[in-house]
């Protein structure tokens, strides 16, 4: 199983404090490093020094790594619009070596896009809305090189585009779809996702839409694998105090930790990944909240990881 570093930078934190944890991930043997996509801290927090921009943070990241895979639980398909947003991502992939990985969704959080001034529509038109950014998306990087694009749709349109530059992965990245929905998220995967991700969930209902995604392949006809994965927030610790302070610094009791994520000893986080493993997870996104805590990725890569 895959272990990959998951952090969600607008709780708190300069590009220079994800820089260290990137670093880190990559020294002590992970796959990746993730990063959130949001413009507004949630919940009890600061959120100071302020947002990062994703990709801002991830192309920069591009430069200071030179292993680890890079990516976003999810990019917001209502923050950018899809035509900068594939040259973006086609350019972090070129200065990446063709290390990153692109994970999409709806956009959810009303909040931040009412402070920013991002328009929120309907969850009916964020879905259609972010339908079409994978079709043209997708559709800008497979153009043939010379060729061009053009798409015409009720919420985008492109004319002739040159569909340039080209992400350094032939194809493009590898496309991640995440969520609990039980009708549009299947389907949207079955047709677009490399890598189905469920967040925050447990076992059984993790499985569920795992068989959900499945069972839409299977009608779409679909014969390329596809990679499911999980994410869960970590609260790793060598003994119950240990676990109280970690679970005390990100706000979080231990037993509701222990319950709906991955936190306990070691030992014990081996063994709720081995029942993920068991329904099918082949990636792991381990949720860490506390950036200044180096010590906790320490442990989870001596103790946890490798033994998945």
């Amino acid at each position: 199983m895959r272990l990959r570093i998951f952090t969600e930078p607008q709780q708190g934190a300069s590009y220079e404090t994800l820089l260290t944890v990137a670093k880190a991930t990559e020294d002590l043997g992970f796959d990746a490093f993730y990063r959130s996509d949001h413009y507004l801290k949630m919940g009890d927090v600061s959120g100071e020094p302020g947002p990062t921009d994703a990709w801002i943070t991830l192309a920069g990241l591009a430069r200071e790594t030179s292993r680890i895979r890079l990516g976003t639980l999810m990019t917001a398909a209502t923050f950018r619009l899809p035509g900068p947003l594939a040259i973006a991502v086609a350019q972090v992939d070129q200065m990446s070596g063709g290390r990153v990985d692109f994970g999409i969704g709806t956009g959810w959080f009303d909040a931040e896009h009412t402070a920013y001034g991002i328009p929120f529509p309907s969850l009916k038109e964020r879905f259609e809305r972010l339908e079409e950014q994978l079709e043209i998306i997708t559709g800008l990087w497979r153009t043939p090189a010379g060729e061009t694009f053009s798409f015409e749709g009720a919420h985008y349109a492109l004319t002739d585009s040159p569909a340039l530059p080209k992400p350094a992965q032939a194809g493009g990245p590898p496309i991640l779809i995440g969520g609990l929905g039980a009708k549009r998220t299947p389907r949207l995967a079955a047709r677009y996702a490399d890598e189905f991700n469920v967040p925050f969930a447990k076992v059984d209902a993790t499985g569920a839409a795992y068989e959900r995604v499945r069972a839409a392949c299977r009608e779409a006809g679909r014969d390329k694998p596809m990679v499911y994965s999980a994410a869960q927030v970590v609260c790793v610790g060598r003994d119950e105090a240990e676990i109280k302070r970690r679970a005390d610094a990100i706000g979080r009791e231990v037993p509701e930790l222990r319950e709906n994520g991955l936190a306990g000893t070691p030992g014990e986080v081996v063994d709720k990944l081995g029942r993920l493993a068991e329904i099918g997870t082949e990636c792991v996104y381990l949720q860490v909240l506390d950036l200044s805590d180096l010590e906790h990725l320490e442990l989870i890569a001596s103790e946890v990881l490798g033994k998945v």
